[in-house]
């Protein structure tokens, strides 16, 4: 089947468990008339009611920012929630599969989970990778980000990346950005300066056969900027305080973003919402450039 090319996916996490009511609100429609501006048609994808929605309404988008015992999603919940009539809020894997069920190429996120900082190998009791990284081994699409999460450990989220054989594009910019930062200090694998250059790095994957994701790292713009030495010690001090409090998966990074954004005094949030719009914009861009090709 051909990819519906002009479709930008945008994920619900930010809806449900990012921001509080009414912001999350005004976030989604404000990503979705982005999509729209650039001559794309955005689809948020959540679940409801044990439906998996590729494309919520505004109703559906309002009951997602209101409603109690709303799910985040992993692929592992999933099935559970189709099965037992969940509404349910879409982690980056889980947007992912949903869109690549839809025949959507391009989708457009804030940062990837990776491998927390701390996490010993497979089979330990620290061992923690989110499985974001599995579905941009094995689900190929055009995924539009700021990089992974600052709170992760960069180096080695960097690292499984490239083991799975994920092609990591510099979006103007020679290094993997950090999230809240510009620069992490890890190259890329390729640098493209304009949706045209990645287009045609789709093309040729499709013509591969390659079944891993495009991964397309967008720098924050440098107005919102925090660069790396001023937030890593207040990255540091939450995730002190996520040992104390003896935190584990799908708790720690809901924690740390919330207390991240306390310990900045919301700056860490201004930075957020700054890369989650410009993502929007590039994944869009891409999008339109995808028709052309």
């Amino acid at each position: 089947m051909k990819p519906i090319e002009l479709t930008v996916a945008l994920e619900s996490t930010v809806i449900a468990h990012g921001l509080p009511h009414p912001h999350n609100v005004a976030l989604a429609r404000e990503l979705e008339q982005i999509v729209a501006d650039e001559g794309a048609r955005p689809a948020t994808i959540g679940v409801i009611g044990g439906e998996a929605v590729c494309g919520l309404s505004e109703a559906q988008i309002e009951h997602l920012a209101t409603a109690e015992d709303v799910h985040k999603l992993s692929l592992r919940d999933l099935p559970a929630a189709i099965a037992r009539g969940w509404d349910g809020a879409t982690t980056v894997a889980t947007t992912m599969h949903i869109a690549h069920l839809h025949r959507i190429p391009v989708f457009a996120t804030g940062g990837i989970g990776g491998v927390h900082r701390g996490s010993g190998p497979p089979g330990s009791g620290s061992f923690d990778v989110s499985n974001d990284l599995e579905a941009l081994a094995t689900i190929p699409m055009v995924v539009v980000c700021a990089g992974p999460k600052a709170i992760l450990d960069l180096e080695a989220t960097r690292e499984v990346l490239e083991t799975r054989g994920v092609t990591v594009v510099g979006y103007q910019t020679d290094e993997m950005p950090a999230f809240y930062s510009r620069t992490s200090g890890l190259p890329v694998d390729v640098r493209c300066d304009t949706p045209q250059e990645v287009a045609e790095l789709v093309q040729a994957c499709h013509q591969l056969q390659l079944r891993s994701a495009l991964l397309v790292t967008v720098p924050v713009p440098a107005a919102a900027e925090i660069p790396a030495n001023e937030i890593a010690p207040t990255i540091d001090a939450a995730l002190a305080e996520v040992a104390a409090r003896s935190l584990r998966s799908a708790e720690v990074t809901p924690f740390l973003l919330r207390r991240l954004g306390e310990l900045t005094r919301d700056r860490s949030l201004h930075t957020n919402l700054a890369l989650l719009r410009q993502n929007a914009r590039v994944a869009a861009q891409i999008a339109t450039s995808l028709t052309r090709m």
